[in-house]
């Protein structure tokens, strides 16, 4: 038989699959920690985490172990029985991040149609706004899945264009503007307001130090509830087991995905107190997979990870190590280096026709993978095991592979 190449694959997912995504031309076949490996056998930094799904890195053997010990024993009952391993994870969840209930899911996007379908149930049943009039606050630039009703509140036209009519009810305001913030909570009919900590998908924007909590007060002050979609800031990648925590913020409304599972596994929740998740009664949402126990076995495992391993103080000391290093590159192409813990983003300015796209082709050819966002952008998020001996081994790629730019 023969091997088939990289070429080779990525020719079958043109002809047979949906166009849908515009891949680095890399074709994976391995993983293990930090690094992944090609079809080819050449190894690379993964810079990306699976846009930060495998925060514990690839394959960690604590995670993996639970998944396939739980799938030989029971991998789905659904939520018409109950089984032995949700009502512990719930137990976990709620008690790691100190809320009363937790609601499995799969996706992150589901966990945000959740969060926004609790908003409106907690506005007409304990707020008591008129039915059908709800109204929830959004930012620009943000990020939250690819649902009709979560690209109805996106700005990037991308994400929205031909997919109308769209679903109403949404206000936009200015990501890191707590006067339009003030201004929009002043309305009669607002239910919630939906934020990112840090918006990722954009090109890792950090807010002024002080807006999350000040957001959250204005919240409080307006009885609108303040909901963090922590689906790619939360599990350490940002210094913090969630985004909100630099800043002392308890949301109303939690949201988690992604590294959730440590990329073994899609896993999901909102985690909210009795007001608000009891206005959810039996047969008003679910899901065939919500709450599976390979879900539940898994995300334990993949939680048990980042506190043992102190994956959020390693995130922290990586991060400040990655921006150092990187703003003191001389390159006319780094506009600028931001972020937060492992979270971090570079401008690249184009230069002799050259962009971000053709900077990730460098970075692979060098044995990093990254992908650009919005074209000028490219986000570094490794695994947060990432040491500092591989870090200053991934920085001298990266910085090559700029210099290399002249």
């Amino acid at each position: 038989m023969i091997a088939l190449t990289s070429k080779d694959y990525m020719a079958k997912e043109e002809k047979f699959g949906a166009h849908n995504y515009h891949p680095l031309p890399v074709v994976l076949a391995k993983g293990k920690g930090i690094h992944v490996w090609d079809v080819e056998g050449k190894r690379y930094f993964d810079f990306l985490s699976a846009y930060s799904a495998v925060n514990q890195g690839h394959c960690h053997p604590k995670i993996t172990a639970a998944l396939t010990e739980q799938a030989q024993t029971l991998a789905l009952t659904s939520r018409a029985f109950y089984n032995n391993k949700l009502g512990d994870w719930e137990e976990y969840m709620t008690k790691l991040f100190g809320y009363d209930r937790m609601l499995p899911m799969n996706s992150g996007a589901e966990a945000d149609e959740t969060a926004l379908k609790l908003i409106r149930k907690w506005a007409y049943k304990v707020k008591g706004i008129p039915d059908n009039q709800a109204e929830i606050i959004v930012c620009d630039g943000n990020f939250h899945g690819r649902t009709i009703t979560i690209v109805s509140m996106s700005s990037d036209p991308d994400a929205f264009n031909h997919y109308g009519p769209y679903t109403p009810g949404f206000i936009h305001i200015p990501f890191n503007d707590i006067d339009k913030l003030a201004e929009a909570l002043a309305r009669p009919n607002v239910a919630g307001f939906l934020v990112e900590p840090i918006q990722a998908e954009a090109g890792v924007f950090v807010p002024d130090e002080g807006y999350l909590k000040k957001a959250a007060e204005l919240c409080k002050k307006h009885h609108v509830l303040f909901v963090a979609d922590e689906v790619q800031t939360g599990l350490a990648r940002t210094g913090k087991l969630l985004a909100c925590d630099h800043e002392g913020v308890r949301p109303d409304i939690l949201v988690l995905g992604k590294a959730l599972s440590g990329g073994v596994y899609p896993v999901s929740c909102v985690l909210a107190d009795d007001e608000v998740m009891l206005t959810i009664k039996p047969g008003e949402h679910g899901s065939t997979y919500g709450g599976n126990p390979i879900a539940a076995s898994v995300a334990m495992a993949a939680l048990d990870v980042i506190v043992e391993e102190k994956l959020a103080e390693n995130a922290t000391k990586m991060g400040e190590i990655f921006r150092n290093e990187m703003s003191s590159v001389k390159s006319d192409m780094i506009e600028i280096v931001r972020g937060k813990g492992l979270l971090n983003a570079i401008a690249v300015k184009p230069k002799n026709g050259k962009t971000a796209w053709d900077v990730c082709l460098r970075l692979k050819d060098n044995g990093l993978i990254a992908k650009p966002t919005h074209e000028h952008i490219i986000r570094f998020t490794p695994p947060l095991i990432i040491n500092e001996t591989e870090m200053y081994e991934a920085l001298a790629i990266i910085k090559q592979t700029f210099n290399e730019f002249v």
